[in-house]
């Protein structure tokens, strides 16, 4: 006779997962600082489409066709705060990502912006790539389904 068939259990964490989800945490964090730090280089353009749009007279065209210097200026400007905007949006998100891995809750927001972070070139790639690899494993989702359940 053969003895009774146990229902499947969730994987057993490895020993490295908690160790791999605390570096991820901490990396998060620096890409985050690092991100915010380039997201803020427009500024320059920022500041030149702002002069281009309210003193046109600063620079100076042969034609004297103020009304194209307004238009660059705003194209500046629009074009810069769209960049700084993504830019933040993503460092925040990094942040806050690296915050909730630290606690183990919202898998799937840490593997959108995993995914996001990849467009960062090469250090969003890099730390994307791995957190996607480590969140995918079914053991560091079994802590974060033991994380729900605790609460």
């Amino acid at each position: 006779m053969n003895p009774p068939i146990p229902p499947a259990t969730a994987p057993a964490p490895a020993a490295d997962d908690a160790e791999h989800l605390r570096l991820l945490t901490l990396f998060h964090y620096v890409v985050a600082g690092l991100l915010a730090f380039f997201s803020l280089f427009p500024v320059v353009h920022l500041v030149v489409g702002a002069v281009m749009l309210f003193l046109p007279g600063k620079f100076n065209q042969p034609s004297g066709d103020v009304a194209l210097t307004r238009v660059m200026g705003a194209f500046f400007v629009c074009f810069a705060l769209l960049i700084i905007a993504c830019g933040l949006a993503l460092a925040i998100s990094a942040a806050w990502s690296g915050r909730l891995i630290s606690h183990r809750h919202h898998h799937t927001f840490s593997v959108v912006v995993a995914a996001l972070l990849c467009l960062f070139m090469p250090f969003g790639t890099v730390l994307g790539v791995f957190t996607l690899i480590v969140l995918s494993r079914p053991s560091v989702k079994a802590l974060y389904h033991c994380g729900h359940a605790a609460r």
